[in-house]
Formats: structure tokens, C-alpha cells, sequence
């Protein structure tokens, strides 16, 4: 498998679980249903530490072009490969995305509220403010990109990386995930929200592309500064 299909199948795997946690808890009568944020977060975390695993070894698991550039930004990873990269993710992320929705295929119907099967594809703030959703997607990346990297500098046991990121993961959901649903991701958003637009999902509303610059603008730039801060300050 090349490092391209590996994005494309990880990140397809990411969308599914990471996806797929947030439909069984918002979806009418799933057995999940209202299951809470603590189980969306875990689910996200797991999400992240499996598609890792599965890919790894062949791309390197980005899974996210924030985390592409802020790796290439620290000498880690090759301008060149920047923009396949962040194709191969935006790919993964839509197939991902339609393959939750035929999960879910009876569970549309019965879901009343647009908002709720938007959520299930793409994130929204808890209160719509650009400049401190903006924010909070900054904040949420740069830790997410400082951690990895701090994470990778670490010695842990064969095969421990990617569930220590995983747990990177729960804790930003935790603490900095409730004002935007925590992107962190711009294919994360971007490809289940071009989905969520496409598909023939009963009863949806618009995709609120208004809002959609934020998770796409907010992890680049704050995967960069996360980065950078690596760069200039942890490393010798």
C-alpha cells in the first residue's frame, strides 16, 4: 500500500469510528442515544489511536493536514508531500463519512433535528462567535500539534505511540472541546461536510458552509504555531 491509499484508508477508518461515536449518541433510537460528551470523546480518542494503528507503518498516520504541516514545518516531513497528503486525508474523510451514513441509514428518518444530523458529519459551536470559535480551534490544535510532537519524543513501549495520542485526543475533548466540537482537523470537517451536502440524508438541513472556514482555518493556523513553538522551544 502506498503512503497515499494509507492516508486515504486511515483516514477513512478515523471518520468512521470518530463519526460513527457522535451518530449513536445524537441519532433517535440508536441503543447510544444520549449517551453524553464523555462517550464522544473516548469514542474520538479511540478513533484516532486505531486509524494510527492501522497505518502507521505505511504513511506515518497523519490523518490531518494540520498535523502535515506542522510536521513539515519542524523538518519532519517533506513540503513536497504536503499537498498529496492533505488530498489522500480529504478523500478518506468523505468515504468515511458515507459510509456512516449508510450505517445509520434507518436512523435519519427518525431523527427530527437538521442540527443534530449535521453534527454527526461536521462541527459547530456551542455559541456562534468567529473570533472565539477562531480561537478555540487555535488553542485546540496547538496542543493537539505540541503534543504529538512532544508525545513522538518520548520512549514508550513497541506499539504505545498511537494510544497516547488516542488519549491526547480524549483530554483536548475534555477540556477544550466543548465551544466548537474540536475539529482540530480541517479534512476532519471538510470532507464529512462536503458529504453531508451530497448525500440524500432524509430530512437535513443546509451544511452551514458559513461556519466552515473556522475548522479548516483555526487547526492550520494552530497546528503551525504548535509547531513552531516545538521548534523554537523544545528542540536544541
Amino acid at each position: 500500500m502506498s503512503p497515499f491509499l494509507g492516508e486515504i484508508v486511515g483516514t477513512m477508518l478515523l471518520i468512521i469510528l470518530g463519526d460513527g461515536v457522535v451518530g449513536g449518541v445524537v441519532l433517535n433510537k440508536t441503543k447510544a442515544h444520549n449517551a453524553g460528551w464523555i462517550v464522544i470523546t473516548l469514542g474520538w480518542g479511540l478513533a484516532v489511536a486505531m486509524a494510527a494503528y492501522a497505518v502507521g507503518g505505511i504513511s506515518g498516520a497523519h490523518l490531518n493536514p494540520a498535523l502535515t504541516i506542522g510536521l513539515a514545518i519542524v523538518g519532519q516531513f517533506p513540503w513536497a508531500d504536503v499537498p498529496m497528503y492533505i488530498v489522500a486525508q480529504i478523500i478518506g474523510a468523505f468515504l468515511g463519512a458515507v459510509v456512516v451514513w449508510l450505517h445509520y441509514l434507518p436512523h435519519w428518518k427518525v431523527t427530527e433535528s437538521p442540527a443534530d444530523k449535521l453534527g454527526v458529519f461536521a462541527t459547530a459551536p456551542a455559541i456562534p462567535h468567529r473570533a472565539a470559535n477562531l480561537i478555540s480551534e487555535i488553542i485546540g490544535t496547538f496542543v493537539l500539534v505540541l503534543g504529538i510532537l512532544a508525545i513522538g519524543a518520548n520512549k514508550f513501549a513497541d506499539g504505545l505511540n498511537p494510544f497516547v495520542v488516542g488519549f491526547l485526543i480524549v483530554s483536548i475533548g475534555l477540556s477544550l472541546g466543548g465551544t466548537t466540537g474540536y475539529a482540530i482537523n480541517p479534512a476532519r470537517d471538510f470532507g464529512p461536510r462536503l458529504a453531508h451536502a451530497v448525500l440524500p440524508i432524509a430530512g437535513k438541513g443546509p451544511s452551514n458552509w458559513g461556519y466552515a472556514w473556522i475548522p479548516i482555518a483555526g487547526p492550520v493556523i494552530g497546528g503551525a504555531l504548535g509547531a513552531l513553538f516545538y521548534k523554537l522551544v523544545f528542540l536544541p
